[in-house]
Formats: structure tokens, C-alpha cells, sequence
């Protein structure tokens, strides 16, 4: 039933193409229907990473005249790495997530996090993880966590940011602890550095102790928001190591429950929320670099050194990946040909 569920509403939030304009729904018709109180788990502080949700939020707010709330809570519902448990079980109505912490558990959902996908902007990647989001074996992995997936965090590509001798070549990140999640942490690990996946909101302790060399983080907000530039001296302005696959998930029978008017307020708002994430990101940059100029030294890679940790770290992992999708019985091939296809083609 869940399953059948989680095809039907996937397929609809997905496929929502509605436009916007700045504070279009605070002027809207009021739509009436029933109270809904709902709780979406997140974690670290309110960023630019969050205005998807908290876009969200204020837009139920405003269009059912306060009969849709949402409770956002950082870190007070749960850890990270406990989130996709939380809303399986039913505590949660709606929480964020990162494949990347549990990535066994969404062996599917995990082609996102390949290093080096071609993915050159926000907008193609909004693209990209909503035809992902349709995909039937995406769907139907997701069902099994009685989740729909629902906004995209749409975040901006990796750099590092690392303390001790600054890397000025491919070579030099040989034995270096990095904190670089899931494909990201495996094309490192090809280069011979020590991969791990220390928890967002752990990285900043890690850094300041030497517990980790460097962490990769979604640049520049993210670096900003979790302060890593106040204890790094270096900066990677172009390594462009790729992305993590960070999703805001809705429990399948939570939504099941809602009025139909609800529902599509609900997929009315994707694409505004994904609007304010991305100016959020925009404006992150502007205010972000020139901070970052005046702590950190800004490292830029040559043209051949980065062809060549794309040939060491990027189509081996892609590789490996199908190979072990294809072993557990998942069509890897068919996922990655299908991300690819959905990167190259025109946005409608």
C-alpha cells in the first residue's frame, strides 16, 4: 500500500513546474481546510542551506492563514545520522536527510553522490534530482522507508578547507584525513588520502583538534555556516569535487492523510522553496568570498592536475559503483545512464 503510495505522490510533487514571483503567495488566496501540525527535522543553524524548508514553512503558514503549521527543529528531533529511522517509524512528518550519512540504506539514491556527475549549475541540478525523485526504483526505495522524497537542498559543489601544509598539487593530498563524504570521500581515497564522514556538525571540532587535515563542504555557505574558516588556512577555489544528495523527505502516510487542497499548495511550493535556496546561495558567495580572501589562502588547481584526479577519482568510482549496484541485483548502469541523460538534456 505504502509502496503504490509513494509511486503516485512521487510522480505528482516531481513533475510541478508551477512559477514565481518574489512574495507572490503572502498576497494569494487563502486556502481553508483542516489544522495540520507537522514536525520537519533539520540540524545546525537556520542557513542557506534551510530556506528551502523555512520558505516552506513560512508559505503553508501564510496560505492556509495559519492552519498549516510546520515545527522546524535543529537537532531537537534528532541527530542526522537517526532522521530517515525517525520519520520511518512515524515520529516525524517530514525530515531532512543526506544519503551519505547511511548510504546502505539508499543504495539507489546514492548514484547522486558520484564525484564529477555532470552537473554545472544549480538549475541543472534542481533538474536532475526531480526527474531523479520519479524514478521507479528511486520511489520504490524510498517507500521502504514509508518516505516520499520531496525539495532538494539544490547544494553547490564541494571544495575543501584544511589546516597544515597547503596542497599545491594533486599529490600532495597523499595520507591526508579529509572529511569528504560518500563519492567525493571514495575519488579522494583514489588519490590516496584517508576518507571519513564526520557529521556536519562535528566538523569544526575535528578541524581545530587535527582529528581531520581538511572537510569538504557544499562552498561557500556551508563552510561559513560551520565556521570552518576560522580554524583552516587554506581553500580549494576549484576543485569542483561534486555534490551530496540532501533531500527533504515527507512520510507517505502523513501525506496520504492531507486534503487534496493541501497537497497542492504543498506541490505549489517546491519550486519556490527551490527558488530561495538558490538566491540564498547567490548571496551567500558575494558576502562569503571576500571573507574567505582575507583568512584562508585560496589554492587553484592547473587544468592537467585536475583531468588528472578526474581520471584517477571520477570514472573509476563511477565504475565501482554500477559494479556493486549490478552484484546486489540494481541496475547501476541503467541509474547512472539515466542521471547522465537527465544532466544533458533541456530544461523544461
Amino acid at each position: 500500500m505504502s509502496r503504490h503510495k509513494g509511486l503516485t505522490v512521487a510522480a505528482v510533487v516531481a513533475a510541478s513546474v508551477i512559477a514565481w514571483s518574489g512574495n507572490a503567495f503572502a498576497q494569494a488566496k487563502i486556502v481553508d481546510g483542516p489544522d495540520v501540525r507537522w514536525k520537519l527535522a533539520a540540524w545546525g543553524k537556520p542557513r542557506a542551506a534551510t530556506q528551502n524548508i523555512e520558505t516552506l514553512k513560512k508559505f503553508m503558514d501564510e496560505r492556509t492563514g495559519g492552519k498549516f503549521k510546520i515545527q522546524i527543529g535543529y537537532e531537537s528531533f534528532g541527530q542526522p545520522k537517526e532522521l530517515l529511522d525517525s520519520l520511518k517509524v512515524g515520529s516525524l512528518e517530514m525530515t531532512n536527510i543526506c544519503a551519505s550519512y547511511h548510504p546502505e540504506k539508499l543504495p539507489v539514491f546514492s548514484a547522486l553522490d558520484l564525484p564529477f556527475l555532470p552537473i554545472p549549475d544549480l538549475d541543472t541540478q534542481e533538474k536532475v534530482h526531480l526527474a531523479w525523485y520519479k524514478h521507479p526504483l528511486v520511489v520504490k526505495e524510498f517507500a521502504g522507508w514509508n518516505a516520499m522524497p520531496y525539495l532538494s537542498a539544490v547544494l553547490p559543489t564541494n571544495e575543501f578547507v584544511g589546516r597544515g601544509k597547503a596542497p599545491k598539487s594533486i599529490e600532495d593530498f597523499k595520507g591526508m584525513r579529509v572529511r569528504a563524504l560518500a563519492g567525493i570521500g571514495d575519488a579522494m581515497r583514489k588519490l590516496g588520502a584517508v576518507p571519513t564522514s564526520v557529521d556536519a556538525t562535528e566538523v569544526y571540532t575535528s578541524l581545530e583538534r587535527g582529528t581531520v587535515d581538511a572537510a569538504a563542504f557544499p562552498t561557500t555557505y556551508a563552510h561559513q555556516s560551520y565556521r570552518t574558516y576560522e580554524v583552516g588556512k587554506w581553500y580549494t577555489e576549484n576543485m569542483n569535487l561534486g555534490n551530496v544528495a540532501c533531500p527533504t523527505l515527507i512520510h507517505v502516510d502523513r501525506w496520504a492523510e492531507l486534503p487534496q487542497q493541501y497537497k497542492d499548495l504543498l506541490i505549489e511550493a517546491q519550486p519556490l522553496a527551490h527558488a530561495a535556496v538558490k538566491k540564498a546561495y547567490r548571496e551567500a558567495d558575494e558576502k562569503n568570498l571576500p571573507l574567505f580572501k582575507k583568512k584562508l589562502q585560496f589554492i587553484t588547481f592547473t587544468p592537467d592536475e585536475l583531468a588528472a584526479f578526474r581520471k584517477a577519482g571520477g570514472q573509476p568510482v563511477w565504475d565501482e559503483w554500477v559494479a556493486k549496484r549490478e552484484a546486489q541485483g540494481i541496475p547501476g548502469r541503467e541509474l547512472l545512464d539515466f542521471l547522465l541523460k537527465a544532466a544533458a538534456s533541456p530544461k523544461s
